[in-house]
């Protein structure tokens, strides 16, 4: 196995996650925030996918699937198009409370693939790449793509936390 068929398979997993914590649930429910001022499932999903395509697009140098496949103008949010939920309010978050679970697939599912078609063609010698010097020590892309898959991972495993809060209370 090498190191890009571990990341492959990284996420591939955050991609069952994030199915399945969408599936079968309907677009009130994804926007339900279970304090009040809480992330919704929505929220959680859309973040996490947009942290996805902006840290692997940064690292590939190529454009976000965002912006690059008209999905920013599709969810139609108040947000600047490099927002990526990072500092949201609870305002914020809540103007993610109408977005259809096929939308949100739509968009995960599209990151995901151009995820995969970048980290697939990644060798060992690729990883130690400095991505980012904002930090001490400084970011490799080895480290940037777990970074992205941990955050992906904890997040989804919100969503699917609140999923069955959410069917408890069916």
């Amino acid at each position: 196995m090498t190191s890009a068929d571990l990341l492959v398979d990284g996420f591939g997993r955050i991609k069952e996650n994030v199915h399945g914590a969408l599936a079968g649930l309907t677009q009130e429910e994804l926007g339900v925030r279970i304090d009040g001022t809480a992330n919704s499932i929505a929220w959680l999903i859309w973040h996490l996918t947009r942290v996805q395509d902006d840290h692997v697009a940064d690292v590939a140098g190529i454009e976000q699937v965002w912006t690059a496949a008209g999905w920013a103008k599709r969810f139609e949010l108040p947000f600047d198009e490099a927002a990526h939920g990072y500092g949201h309010s609870s305002a914020d978050v809540a103007e993610l409370a109408g977005v259809p679970a096929e939308l949100l697939l739509g968009y995960f599912d599209a990151v995901h693939d151009q995820t995969i078609e970048y980290v697939s063609k990644l060798t060992d010698a690729d990883l130690p790449r400095i991505v980012d010097t904002r930090w001490d020590p400084p970011v490799t892309l080895g480290v940037r793509l777990i970074s992205v898959i941990d955050d992906d991972a904890q997040h989804s495993g919100q969503a699917a936390l609140l999923r069955g809060i959410l069917l408890r209370r069916r």
